[in-house]
């Protein structure tokens, strides 16, 4: 089995990387979105991040603990595997809320606000240095951020390229609004949209780079072994990521059932594409 798993991973890593790339990159679909929409359609976005929710919240719990119990056991036995298995997953969780942890509330990420109410305080006129600071401030948290999505996007697909695309999607829905927290400071305070593109395009290239380093990282340890806790840990980041970040956000941009037919819809495709590629 060792084998297999390396053969599979090496042949599957420039796909991995590209998914990585476009998923870290929908953060200039955000930022796109704050320049040339009047008001941000709260509706569509509560139900699109609703959805992501839902294909990361399925994907966790059907497919990559399911993967990752069946590597871990078949390396350690049912009573070690099964431990390991429940270790990984919340030492993901672990990982992505000490990152919450170490970042102020109002610059992170997980705290979203829409594209007219950061235009509110401080007054939005250009020259403003704190809008500036704020901006710039928020694209390192969410690289920050991006880092362990990354990571968790690339050894998804790694190891099932159709499990890969899935999670990609669902990562680049919830970098948009994420776009438009780091856009529309840097375009009030400099009056420049190009600026503001460009620092909201960076900030999601700390995807790619953790998917890098990452297998830079890990390649000579691929085993079943390392397979296992990897997707375990990632199924703890997407959990963390729907449930912190993902379902308040969309109930903040919308009514709360638009959220829930999100979350339906995306474990409801999750499923039917699941069925459709076995």
């Amino acid at each position: 089995m060792e084998g297999n798993v390396s053969i599979a991973m090496e042949g599957n890593v420039q796909l991995a990387l590209l998914l990585t790339l476009l998923a870290g990159l929908s953060t200039g679909i955000g930022s796109a979105l704050a320049f040339f929409a009047k008001r941000t359609d709260t509706r569509f976005l509560s139900v699109s991040l609703g959805f992501s929710a839902g294909v990361m919240i399925y994907v966790s719990f059907v497919e990559l603990l399911s993967e990752a119990t069946e590597a871990l056991v078949d390396v350690y036995g049912a009573g070690t595997g099964n431990w390991l298995t429940a270790a990984g997953f919340f030492g993901g969780i672990a990982i992505i809320a000490l990152i919450d942890s170490l970042i102020p509330s109002a610059e992170n990420p997980h705290e979203i606000k829409d594209a007219e109410e950061m235009c509110q305080e401080p007054p939005c006129q250009p020259g403003n240095k704190r809008l500036m600071r704020t901006g710039l401030f928020t694209a390192m948290v969410i690289a920050i951020h991006n880092f362990p999505e990354g990571i968790a996007t690339f050894a998804a697909a790694m190891a099932d390229p159709a499990l890969g695309i899935s999670i990609a999607v669902a990562i680049a829905i919830h970098n948009i609004p994420e776009g438009i927290s780091v856009s529309v400071p840097i375009y009030y305070a400099t009056g420049s949209r190009k600026k503001a593109f460009i620092y909201s395009f960076l900030s999601g290239l700390s995807e790619p780079l953790g998917a890098i380093v990452g297998y830079l990282v890990l390649r000579s340890f691929f085993s079943p072994a390392l397979f296992g806790f990897m997707f375990a840990a990632v199924a703890g980041i997407m959990v963390y990521i729907a449930l912190d970040e993902l379902l308040p956000t969309a109930e903040k941009y919308g009514e709360h059932h638009l959220a829930i037919y999100g979350v339906v819809g995306g474990m409801a495709l999750m499923a039917f594409s699941l069925l459709i590629m076995a």
